[in-house]
């Protein structure tokens, strides 16, 4: 399961996959990410993790949006230890921290919880609420921090309805090209 070849097809089998409430599917959302990352000039790595940031989800046997359940799937990490195997911390640390970006950001901006959607409300409660201040320096010393923030931004800003490639097809020859761009680790 550890290549890009195998990550296509999983987007290809799951990828219509609805978020609850948020009126996209986990490709829209992917792909929307992808697309602001690029327009705000992101490295090639910093693209790939906001395309593949919610990878987990995929990975996963649950449907539909685990948050509405009251489950936490922790799928930051889970597709963190994928694309670390494939492309390193580049790719894999800023996915693996996006969730603890979103803690972060309503311990250190209050105002930033205003601007979560229903699901992220949901899945805040569930990942351990605003950080402490304890967690904050912690998270603050890690080098991909930034990385994760603006990642976050992304990651709220891409759940607009009626916003997508012309197709599913277009969206995954988008996301290969870019992969087909960003190094893989030696194997």
């Amino acid at each position: 399961m550890n290549s890009p070849q195998a990550i296509l097809e999983l987007f290809a089998r799951k990828g219509d996959i609805a978020y609850a409430g948020e009126g996209i599917s986990q490709i829209e959302h992917a792909w929307q990410c992808g697309q602001l990352a690029r327009a705000a000039g992101a490295s090639q790595t910093l693209q790939l993790a906001s395309w593949l940031h919610d990878l987990g989800h995929l990975l996963t046997d649950l449907d539909g949006s685990p948050t509405v359940d009251g489950i936490d799937d922790r799928h930051e990490h889970t597709a963190a230890v994928m694309l670390d195997a494939i492309w390193g911390p580049s790719v894999a640390e800023p996915v693996r921290l996006h969730v603890a970006a979103k803690r972060y950001l309503v311990a250190t901006y209050p105002e930033y919880r205003e601007r979560l959607s229903p699901d992220s409300v949901r899945s805040l409660a569930l990942q351990g609420g605003a950080m402490s201040l304890e967690e904050c320096v912690a998270f603050q010393a890690s080098r991909y921090a930034l990385d994760a923030q603006q990642l976050r931004s992304w990651d709220e800003a891409g759940k607009r309805p009626s916003w997508f490639a012309s197709d599913t097809q277009h969206a995954l020859d988008e996301l290969r090209a870019l992969m087909d761009r960003v190094h893989f680790l030696p194997a």
